[in-house]
């Protein structure tokens, strides 16, 4: 295993299996929130649905604290692009898009996880865009999992395959700065993961990595800004962004996505471990 390698933290199975539980806590905050996203919500409101969520489920959340920020969850409306501080006076109204991203620890594992949603009757080529997003997040687990069924893969493998099937739905932005990570026993850990670039580069992808998969996109230009509160990250240009995101743990015979309620079986098929309980 080379330098960079051993900075990474290798999951066993019964570990994975734990960071599994707080998967299934983020999925559920994650349910109840896009179940309370209607025109007239406050992302105060989400936050505290959210909140309660986890901490209903013995669960504490990630998010609030970390490096000081102030909130359970990361609610990111339009131009927002990602790590938007809830607050009751973001009213949503009608036709807003929203990233809704959450974390949650349960017996010292994390789970991470983002999703955008239109507010009420929204432009479908805002929701095409969501959509888009999504499935480059999937083709960058599917690349993981074969790049550990193969004995070849590179962490870049998942990176190209992210770009590869934005590029091919259109012309959006690519967000750079910001991409996935490792996580484990801390929320952010070794490596990087970019949503772009090219394959065969980087540390192996092997056994036992948990890495959160997060693309973020946009209608226009993939620049960004951070506003003054230190936190919330603006398209420089004022088109609206999408950011979404799962955990996924590989093992010698599969992925897991640990924050998927099916496992991931559902986009992945036979790519998905057969040990899930």
């Amino acid at each position: 295993m080379g330098r960079n390698e051993q900075s990474i933290q290798l999951k066993t199975l019964e570990q994975i299996e734990l960071m599994r539980a707080a998967g299934l806590v983020v999925a559920a905050a994650l349910d109840a929130m896009r179940d309370a996203v209607a025109p007239g919500v406050s992302t105060a409101d989400l936050d505290a649905v959210a909140e309660k969520v986890i901490r209903d489920a013995g669960a504490v959340p990630s998010f609030k604290g970390y490096h000081g920020f102030p909130a359970s969850i990361c609610a990111s409306v339009n131009e927002q692009v990602v790590h938007g501080i809830p607050s009751t006076d973001q009213i949503l109204r009608e036709g807003d898009l929203i990233s809704l991203d959450c974390g949650a620890i349960l017996e010292g594992w994390h789970g991470d996880s983002a999703i955008t949603v239109g507010v009420g009757e929204t432009d479908p080529a805002l929701l095409r865009m969501a959509e888009v997003a999504e499935d480059a997040m999937w083709a960058g687990i599917a690349a993981a999992a074969r790049g550990v069924a193969n004995g070849r893969g590179r962490l870049t493998d998942i990176s190209f395959n992210i770009e590869k099937v934005v590029r091919r739905a259109g012309r959006y932005g690519i967000v750079d700065g910001y991409g996935g990570h490792g996580i484990g026993t801390e929320m952010h850990q070794d490596p990087h993961v970019l949503n772009h670039g090219k394959p065969g580069r980087g540390v192996r992808v092997i056994a036992g990595m948990a890495l959160a998969i997060e693309p973020m996109i946009t209608m226009g230009s993939p620049r960004t800004v951070e506003l003054d509160d230190g936190w919330t990250v603006v398209t420089r240009d004022g088109s609206r962004a999408a950011h979404v995101e799962h955990t996924m743990a590989l093992l010698d015979d599969g992925v897991w996505v640990t924050t998927a309620h099916d496992g991931g079986r559902g986009r992945l098929g036979d790519l998905v471990t057969a040990r899930q309980p």
